[in-house]
């Protein structure tokens, strides 16, 4: 009974399956599950055309249930898998950005003020040595860049963080 009915209906089942699953390998693998299921038990078939019919029955069955699997799996998984927690890097990203748009509002001459003062850790006589001008231009510039500086410091989340301060030995 199962060669004729593969001599006989295979291809109508492959194509049975194939308008089930939308897919010609997931088709062939559901006839094959379906023949096995079918013709492991002993069955009074009478004939090839109500194996077929049975043979189609479990295709539709076996396809059902597996539809019906795969929708609880994808509804159930996402809560079985366990959150990668991860460092996040957009807070840090974002603090950068603010920090360079904080710096970009700066003129030049504020932000070499700033950063000859505060970074290479100058006075204010240095720095306005350096910068080749009055100590009272390098305060304004200071001053400007500070206030300027103050008004994104919200944004920019600096106020609880402190420089290492570094002494350097004059000889």
């Amino acid at each position: 009974m199962l060669t004729e009915l593969m001599r006989s209906a295979a291809p109508r089942l492959a194509a049975y399956g194939y308008l089930l699953t939308g897919s010609q390998a997931a088709g062939e693998d559901l006839v094959q599950d379906a023949v096995v299921k079918v013709f492991v038990r002993r069955r009074r078939l009478p004939n090839v055309q109500a194996a077929e019919a049975y043979v189609r029955a479990a295709m539709r069955t076996l396809h059902l249930d597996r539809v019906r699997r795969e929708a609880r799996w994808r509804r159930v998984a996402p809560g079985l898998v366990a959150a990668e927690v991860g460092p996040d890097h957009a807070e840090a990203l974002a603090d950068e950005d603010a920090f360079r748009r904080a710096l970009a509002s700066l003129t030049a001459q504020e932000r070499t003020a700033v950063v000859l003062r505060y970074y290479d850790d100058l006075t204010v006589a240095a720095t306005a040595a350096a910068m080749g001008l009055a100590d009272g231009t390098v305060k304004r510039y200071l001053s400007n860049a500070l206030a300027k500086l103050g008004e994104r410091a919200d944004s920019l989340e600096l106020l609880g963080e402190t420089a290492a301060i570094v002494s350097r030995r004059t000889s």
